[in-house]
């Protein structure tokens, strides 16, 4: 598990990170959302070691990883600024992980890189962005280390080969009980792959939870009643959100003991419509509600 405390790390005078706090857990997706600038690279190697802290602590099962060579050997990050070797071909660079990581797995890089037509004998400088992205990730889940972290992880992969990726993604995790941290500036990337997302936002996560809970638990529900209504006459739900146009009002509620439908029908409406919300609507209400603009944080 990695517990990050008040994390802080600063460029010159300017504060990217201020007093973070986090929690991953083990044997997860978890997915780290936020605009281009949010500090999510600096978070990523702040984890991994590459950079120091300038407040706060990062544990990782324990340890910090920085300087840390055993600690290092469990941990992976594919960078969203990618380097490789300019004459390395992707054998090359796989051997050059071997070297690197002592759970190198050569056999299954091999079949990733024949699973997805990239050639082993080709130099890695002479193929497409979203093929040197494919290079990066399958090198690092060849190594089997206990933690990924891939940074703008889809960046060029078109949606086909995308689909695939998140497949020997999710089949990583649950085979190898790895934990993967994941992070893009776009929501629906990471919607139906992760367990957990963390939404980071001027330096901070300002909103954290389980997938499946938020998925669970919000509706959308638009409904008319046949006498004139307004918000007071739904005080028995939790109400996140009440628009009301005309006769129609639309209510995002949050139901976790799932009740709310039952008291909604028991109000004989004219019209009832009871929707689960998707991952975005569900964020920019929960912004909303915390006091953000949404769209001015991813």
């Amino acid at each position: 598990m990695i517990n990050i405390q008040n994390l802080s790390k600063k460029y010159d005078k300017n504060y990217v990170l201020s007093n973070l706090n986090c929690t991953i857990k083990d044997n997860c997706i978890y997915g780290l959302v936020g605009a281009n600038g949010a500090g999510k690279s600096t978070l990523l190697r702040l984890i991994n070691g590459i950079l120091t802290p300038d407040g706060g602590s990062i544990v990782v099962d324990g340890e910090i990883a920085f300087d840390n060579a055993e600690v290092k050997q469990r941990l992976v990050f594919v960078p969203d600024d990618l380097f490789f070797y300019s004459n390395y071909t992707l054998l090359d660079t796989a051997l050059f992980y071997q070297s690197l990581y002592n759970n190198f797995d050569m056999d299954y890089l091999k079949q990733l890189a024949n699973l997805l037509h990239l050639d082993l004998n080709k130099k890695i400088s002479t193929f497409s962005k979203g093929m040197k992205r494919q290079c990066a990730l399958i090198c690092a889940i060849a190594t089997n280390a206990d933690y990924m972290f891939f940074d703008e992880t889809f960046d060029g992969i078109d949606p086909v080969i995308r689909n695939v990726i998140k497949k020997i993604i999710a089949k990583q995790m649950e085979d190898k009980k790895t934990t993967i941290v994941m992070t893009s500036h776009n929501l629906r990337e990471l919607e139906d792959i992760c367990d957990n997302l963390g939404l980071l936002y001027k330096g901070g996560i300002i909103f954290e939870s389980d997938i499946d809970d938020l998925k669970t638990n919000m509706y959308k529900v638009q409904i008319s009643l046949k006498k004139d209504f307004s918000e007071k006459d739904f005080n028995d739900l939790d109400i996140l959100s009440f628009k009301k146009v005309g006769s129609v009002a639309t209510i995002i509620i949050n139901d976790e003991d799932q009740s709310s439908k039952k008291i909604l029908e028991s109000m004989k409406p004219v019209i009832l419509d009871y929707l689960p919300l998707t991952l975005e609507e569900i964020f920019i209400y929960e912004m909303e509600a915390l006091g953000y603009e949404f769209n001015e944080i991813v």
